[in-house]
């Protein structure tokens, strides 16, 4: 799980970096911060899953309650960072979602491979 948030943390690097030459500076920082806000919440994940594994003793039914917190906290997260980068910053929204979709493909693509090992 770590591999695959510094896998988002590097793409978003990148992808914004080739966006701003490829379409300009404004396209760059949109695709970095789409890319940045998949990388939060998967930050989120992997200290809900930390959290998870250092306590052995909850049962399923606790397990349960803590997944569900971490998909509201996820799902309200995830709509206040794309509300500030749409509306605060006034990002264009093809680039910061094509820089969400990349983190997220980047977080999927770490994960499959990490497991293969």
């Amino acid at each position: 799980m770590r591999r695959a948030a510094l896998a988002q943390f590097a793409l978003a690097a990148l992808g914004g970096l080739t966006s701003a030459v490829a379409f300009g500076a404004e396209a760059g920082v949109a695709v970095a911060y789409g890319a940045c806000a998949a990388a939060a919440l998967s930050a989120v994940l992997l200290w809900h899953e930390r959290q998870s594994a250092g306590h052995p003793e909850w049962d399923q039914h606790r397990l349960l309650k803590v997944f569900i917190r971490a998909s509201l906290e996820r799902l309200f997260m995830l709509v206040g960072l794309l509300a500030v980068g749409l509306g605060v910053l006034k990002l264009a929204p093809l680039p910061l979602l094509v820089g969400f979709a990349l983190a997220q493909f980047g977080w999927l693509a770490a994960t499959v491979l990490s497991r293969r090992r």
